[in-house]
């Protein structure tokens, strides 16, 4: 019997595969057993970490690295928390020295309240962090335009909003969306992920049924009232998501159209008068 394990491909970002198309964040929840269990309940195998933000050493109890099992999860490392390009690429050179990775998720916010990202500090961001051999994934707006340039610099991940983060409003503008995909991916072989806004499983499905190549949420599974029935669900909104991206849905028709063949029906009926 085929699996849905076998109908898809992994994903790929860079030099880097992942058998997952979620990825789930380390923050926000109350406690890192439950954490634990979240990330292994999402079928996740790429984690990110904010390194400005959290403890990555003393104590197990209060060292977050001893809670991820570093044989199953990659972890990627995130610039969360920098307000300027300079303390991005800063972040970024610490946690390639602190956790042995070349991998960086660049996150340059605009300010505190919207964590909107600051497109000229995320573009001096990048440029630099490609060019000192760092594996970028980058946050964005859903801008196509912007989404563009950070291509060109060479980034392995445009990463646009799907609305703002934590705000679990889902893909606010999925116009924009299929623009990125269409353009930068099409153009640019660039692995577009969803990241930012996603509340619920069927946030994810739509991402992913849009084309999208992943996802990657935190608040939406460590916020939930009930988090670990969360992870599942939003593993599962990738895996269905993604599966009916690639099956191709039915056209939208305003009318109705029978599911049974209308003349097997009516032969059928005619067989079945005396006489006929």
């Amino acid at each position: 019997m085929t699996e849905a394990r076998d109908l898809d491909t992994p994903l790929k970002v860079g030099k880097y595969t992942f058998a997952s198309r979620l990825i789930v964040g380390t923050g926000k929840y109350p406690g890192f057993p439950l954490m634990k269990e979240c990330l292994a309940a999402s079928g996740t195998d790429c984690v990110t970490v904010a390194v400005r933000r959290v403890k990555l050493d003393g104590r197990r109890e209060e060292n977050l690295l001893s809670w991820i099992d570093q044989s199953r999860y990659r972890i990627l490392p995130n610039t969360a928390g920098c307000y300027t390009a300079e303390d991005a690429v800063r972040t970024a050179h610490l946690s390639r020295e602190a956790l042995g990775t070349d991998l960086v998720k660049v996150e340059v916010l605009a300010d505190e309240k919207t964590l909107l990202p600051d497109p000229v500090g995320t573009l001096r961001a990048c440029e630099q962090l490609v060019r000192e051999g760092f594996t970028v994934l980058v946050y964005t707006s859903d801008d196509p335009i912007m989404a563009r340039h950070l291509a060109r610099l060479g980034v392995a991940s445009v990463m646009p909003a799907g609305s703002p983060i934590g705000s679990g409003q889902g893909v606010l503008n999925p116009n924009n969306l299929r623009i990125i995909l269409e353009t930068v991916r099409g153009e640019f072989g660039v692995p577009i992920i969803v990241d930012a806004g996603v509340g619920t499983a069927s946030d994810v499905a739509i991402a992913m049924e849009l084309g999208a190549d992943g996802v990657l949420l935190n608040t939406g599974i460590a916020h939930a009232k009930d988090p670990l029935r969360m992870a599942y669900a939003m593993k599962a909104g990738v895996e269905a998501g993604r599966l009916a991206y690639l099956a191709g849905r039915i056209p939208r028709k305003l009318y109705a159209n029978a599911s049974s063949p209308l003349e097997g029906r009516i032969a059928s009926v005619k067989d079945s008068i005396p006489g006929e």
